[in-house]
């Protein structure tokens, strides 16, 4: 017996093939049964012959009954212990979502953003007019390089503001750094096993390298960036480098070790892979030139990103590759389909050239710049001499080096995270683990005004053990 319920919000012809479907599956209806004709069913259910019709054709696509020329249909014979599970007869387990991170009231993370300064008009505009204007492009995959007018506007963008000298045959365009570093790893590896990175340094570069094979050798940093006689001990065949804005610590490489680094490269065969991640972010002076304009034709594979002051969520960024290393990638990856929705490259092609990716730098820039200084301010009045800021003046957090704490960082992350107040580990950026002074990286982005000032109070009192300390609380919106 099938009943059909019009209150349903099921079509009628869905409930009718689930029930047969769940008594087939449950042998209530044994195999060569055979059922009943459409317009029998149809005038028992009094409902509409189609609805009977559309029922048993879907049974019938998918393998649950069969057809007889002239004798109507009936029940497939189906192998009951590879059979799917009867829906009916399934335990229904409550849906419970998967834990999501936990919301800490202050939020020091390094990469976070203002969460106010996504362009949404303009961006919605971009998206839309790409639609109206280039539906006919949306219905293939678009070249593995990158939409070729966004990289026209790429060029052009890095030109003026990072001095880099390339044409658009030299850019791709990829699915955040990430996917950058694996593909610039695969590139490199059939002549290099070796590479050496920056201690302490970006953890996801090591990782990425690692998991395809490298050897990776931390070489310390110091005030002039990486220890060039360290690296040329190394004997690493590949330097990968953070030289504007040091990731974590924040110096800028010197123009003449900067020169050093480039003959290291030239005279030994070398490579240098040059990410500079957040190079629009300097609050004094003018951003700092990259590498790769120094010298356009040595091997520098740089890197930039949309992430830092666009949004990380779109996963869009970008390579510069050396002439000497084009014919390889192509060859490498001349069948790969594109990584990056090309809707998104278009309109992204589409809000640099109206200007708004200049206009929203411009923005982004004074806001972060007084999320900067409110930090600076707050650390002064709350630590004092007991703590020394490291690398401030740029980008989307400082390092702050404690001077009188007894205690460590994990002890520090854990009380904190007890207040509300979350910090990503520096030991995290160290190949060798925490250093042995106690260094917090502290992240502003994300953060108001008023939360950064009333963050820096609470971990103050957490990091020098003051008595009245927060409540134990998870501090959880």
């Amino acid at each position: 017996m099938f009943i059909l319920n019009a209150n349903d919000k099921a079509p009628l012809y869905r409930q009718l093939y689930n029930q047969i479907r769940e008594q087939v599956l449950s042998g209530k209806l044994p195999a060569h049964a055979k059922l009943p004709s459409v317009r029998d069913l149809a005038t028992e259910l009094e409902t509409s012959r189609n609805t009977v019709e559309g029922a048993y054709q879907e049974l019938f696509a998918e393998g649950y009954i069969y057809s007889r020329q002239r004798s109507g249909y009936f029940v497939s014979a189906i192998d009951q212990p590879v059979a799917p599970v009867s829906r009916l007869t399934a335990a229904r387990k409550p849906h419970r979502p998967s834990a999501s991170e936990p919301i800490f009231r202050f939020d020091f993370h390094p990469a976070r953003l203002d969460p106010a300064g996504f362009p949404l008009a303009q961006w919605r505009s971009c998206l839309l007019e790409t639609l109206r204007e280039s539906p006919a492009e949306l219905s293939h995959y678009g070249g593995f390089q990158g939409d070729g007018e966004l990289r026209c506007n790429i060029q052009r963008y890095l030109e003026r503001s990072r001095g880099v000298m390339c044409d658009p045959e030299r850019i791709f365009v990829c699915a955040g750094l990430q996917q950058s570093l694996d593909l610039v790893a695969h590139l490199l590896r059939e002549g290099h096993s070796t590479l050496a990175v920056e201690n302490p340094g970006y953890h996801l570069s090591r990782a990425v390298f690692q998991n395809n094979g490298f050897e990776v050798v931390p070489v310390e940093v110091g005030p002039g960036g990486m220890d060039l006689e360290a690296l040329r001990a190394s004997r690493s065949g590949i330097a990968y480098v953070t030289p504007s804005h040091q990731m974590p610590l924040g110096q800028v490489m010197p123009i003449a070790n900067r020169l050093n680094l480039i003959e290291w490269a030239q005279s030994g065969g070398n490579v240098i892979i040059e990410d500079d991640y957040d190079s629009e972010l300097r609050y004094h002076g003018k951003p700092i030139p990259s590498l790769q304009g120094l010298r356009p034709d040595a091997d520098i594979i740089y890197l930039g990103t949309f992430s830092k002051v666009f949004s990380p969520a779109l996963r869009l960024s970008y390579m510069v590759l050396p002439n000497s290393l084009l014919a390889g990638f192509h060859a490498l990856y001349r069948d790969y389909f594109p990584t990056v929705s090309l809707l998104e490259q278009k309109a992204m092609a589409r809000f640099m050239a109206e200007g708004h990716w200049d206009r929203h730098i411009r923005r982004m820039r004074i806001v972060y710049q007084k999320k900067h200084d409110t930090m600076l301010k707050a650390i002064e009045q709350h630590f004092g001499a007991r703590a020394t800021v490291i690398g401030a003046g740029a980008g989307l957090h400082m390092v702050l080096e404690l001077r009188e704490s007894s205690r460590g960082e994990s002890a520090i992350i854990s009380e904190a995270a007890a207040c509300g107040t979350y910090l990503f580990p520096f030991s995290a950026t160290c190949a060798g683990g925490a250093p042995d002074t106690t260094r917090l990286m502290l992240g502003f982005g994300g953060m108001t005004a008023a939360d950064i000032g009333e963050g820096i109070r609470l971990l103050a009192e957490v990091c020098l053990n003051v008595e009245e300390k927060c409540p134990r609380e998870q501090g959880q919106k």
